[in-house]
């Protein structure tokens, strides 16, 4: 599928998308706003806006633990970049076919795209990956999808 939103290919440098996401979650961003904020400036995306608008999927959503934040921003950069837009709800099996690659990729990576098997949450191993690795795992990811 071709993107809908021309993106900024310069604006995907993925080490500085990572430094970014990284330098957002350090000053308390959730990993969702990470990084849909990291990714605001290639998708010509409101940075305020993206923040706001994923305000809730941090910890799993909303605290529950469950579907990873740094996924979930993600996927919301992926909408922004092929999504028509509310006069043409046609892009949507298209953008639900780029989240599915997002997702099964990170789960190839990781093993679970599940906020609290990610942390090791009751688990005896531990955690699986850290917040800022799946941030920068998000990252790698979506900068591969929308390079294409």
């Amino acid at each position: 599928m071709a993107l809908t939103r021309p993106i900024d290919a310069a604006a995907l440098d993925r080490d500085g998308l990572k430094a970014a996401a990284a330098a957002f979650h350090k000053q308390g961003y959730n990993c969702a706003q990470s990084v849909i904020c990291a990714l605001a400036p290639a998708l010509g995306l409101d940075s305020d806006t993206a923040f706001r608008m994923t305000e809730g999927f941090g910890a799993g959503m909303g605290g529950m633990t469950e579907t990873c934040g740094a996924i979930t921003g993600a996927v919301a950069g992926l909408g922004t970049a092929s999504s028509r837009g509310e006069g043409d709800p046609t892009s949507k099996a298209a953008t639900y076919g780029l989240a599915r690659k997002l997702v099964e990729a990170f789960r190839e990576k990781n093993g679970t795209t599940v906020c609290r098997e990610l942390k090791g949450v009751g688990s005896e191993g531990g955690p699986v990956r850290s917040c800022p690795g799946c941030i920068e795992d998000a990252i790698d990811i979506a900068v591969d999808i929308l390079s294409k």
